[in-house]
């Protein structure tokens, strides 16, 4: 099970980015898949999760109305959508991925099994 996210950047305050994860070596059908994000001294923190058999989509409070999550099954990727990006959205983002995580999990870094290489995000003038 691999993971790659990418498309960060460098954007300044109220600008858009879109994150993709791309995947290889499963089926993102059997997987919940989570965007999480680490700014520099500061803990991992979850922003937003997808549940890949129901479809229920779940975001940090820091994020809701501006982020969204979405999944294209016909190219197996898993974006992150982001708009009015802050300063305090800085940080490097992950995409997780973990079967069957539980409701209470969703948004705990400990709760998925495979992580792939994080991408940038800056936003600064």
């Amino acid at each position: 099970v691999q993971l790659q996210a990418y498309g960060g950047g460098l954007v300044q305050p109220g600008g858009s980015l879109r994150l993709s994860c791309a995947r290889s070596g499963f089926v993102y059908d059997d997987y919940d898949i989570g965007w999480f994000r680490q700014a520099p001294g500061k803990l991992c923190e979850g922003v937003a999760c997808i549940r890949v058999r129901s479809g229920e989509l779940y975001y940090a409070n820091s994020v809701k109305g501006r982020f969204t999550i979405s999944r294209d099954y016909a190219k197996n990727t898993v974006y992150l959508q982001m708009n009015s990006l802050r300063p305090e959205d800085t940080a490097v983002y992950y995409c997780a991925a973990s079967r069957t995580v539980i409701y209470s999990q969703l948004m705990v870094p400990s709760a998925y099994a495979y992580w792939g290489q994080g991408t940038l995000v800056t936003v600064s003038s």
